[in-house]
C-alpha cells in the first residue's frame, strides 16, 4: 500500500498494481472473494486489522491505499479505525464522491486513495486524508505513479518517477511487464521493492480489467507465492 502505478489502455482496459511495504511479521492473507451488503467484494486481508489496502467490487470500483497525505505525519500510539477498513467501507458505497464527502474521517491516520470506477464511464479521483481535512482531485486518465509520503521523501519519489517516466518509454505495457517493474530493487531503500529491516515490501497485488474481465493477481513475497483469481467467475485460477 505505499507503492501504486496505473496504466490507461483505452476505454475498456487498464492495470493498477500495489506494492505493499509492511513489517515482514504482520500476516497478510491471500485474496479470496466476501459477501457484504448484496456485493461481492475480492481483496486481500489484513489480518490484524481485517481490513485491506485493495480492493474491487463488482459495483464497479476498485481502491487502493497508500500510507501517509501529502507530508510525514507524527503517527499516535493509537486511532479511532484502521484505514483498511475505511476501504472496505467505501467500495461499498453506490457513488464514491458522496461517501467520501460525508465519511468521518476524525481520527483516522492520514492516507492517500485511489479510486477507479467503470459505473457510467471510466473515472479516476484521488482522496488525500491528511488528519485535518480530505483533499478530492479528479484526475485525468494518465499513466502513473504514487509513493506513500510515510515511507519516500520528495527526492525518493522524483527518483522513482524518473524511473517510472523510463520505464513506460521501453515496454509494451502489458501486465507481466508492469508486474516485473514493480519487482526491481534499484535501492534498498527506496527501490520499487526496499528492505529497511523492520519495514519492507511483502507483497505485490495487480487487477487488469479488460473489457469485462478482472484478473486479480496477487505476490507474496515473504513465502514466495502466487494467486490469480478471475473475479468475474469468482475462480482461483492458480496458486
Amino acid at each position: 500500500m505505499c507503492t501504486v502505478t496505473v496504466f490507461f489502455k483505452g476505454v475498456n482496459e487498464f492495470i493498477i498494481t500495489s506494492s505493499r511495504d509492511e513489517s515482514p511479521g504482520r500476516v497478510s492473507l491471500h485474496p479470496a472473494v466476501y459477501e457484504a451488503n448484496g456485493l461481492r467484494l475480492l481483496f486481500p486481508k489484513d489480518e490484524l486489522s481485517g481490513g485491506t489496502w485493495f480492493g474491487v467490487g463488482n459495483n464497479k470500483r476498485i481502491l487502493c491505499l497508500l500510507n501517509g497525505g501529502f507530508k510525514p505525519h507524527d503517527r499516535k500510539a493509537n486511532y479511532r479505525k484502521s484505514r483498511g477498513l475505511v476501504v472496505k467501507e467505501l467500495l461499498l458505497k453506490r457513488n464514491i464522491k458522496l461517501a467520501i464527502e460525508k465519511y468521518n474521517f476524525v481520527d483516522i491516520e492520514p492516507f492517500t486513495l485511489i479510486s477507479i470506477d467503470w459505473q457510467k464511464k471510466l473515472n479516476i479521483i484521488e482522496l488525500v486524508w491528511d488528519g485535518e481535512k480530505s483533499h478530492l482531485k479528479q484526475y485525468p486518465l494518465d499513466n502513473s505513479i504514487w509513493s506513500s509520503s510515510t515511507l519516500y521523501s520528495e527526492t525518493m519519489k522524483n527518483e522513482r518517477k524518473k524511473w517510472f517516466e523510463s520505464f513506460k518509454l521501453k515496454t509494451t505495457l502489458d501486465s507481466e511487464d508492469i508486474l516485473n517493474f514493480h519487482k526491481q530493487s534499484q535501492n534498498s531503500e527506496y527501490g520499487l521493492v526496499m528492505d529497511r529491516g523492520l519495514v519492507k515490501t511483502t507483497s505485490i497485488t495487480q487487477v487488469l480489467k479488460k473489457n469485462d474481465e478482472i484478473r486479480m493477481t496477487y505476490l507474496d513475497l515473504i513465502k514466495n507465492k502466487t494467486s490469480v483469481f478471475n473475479f468475474n467467475s469468482a475462480l482461483q485460477l492458480n496458486e
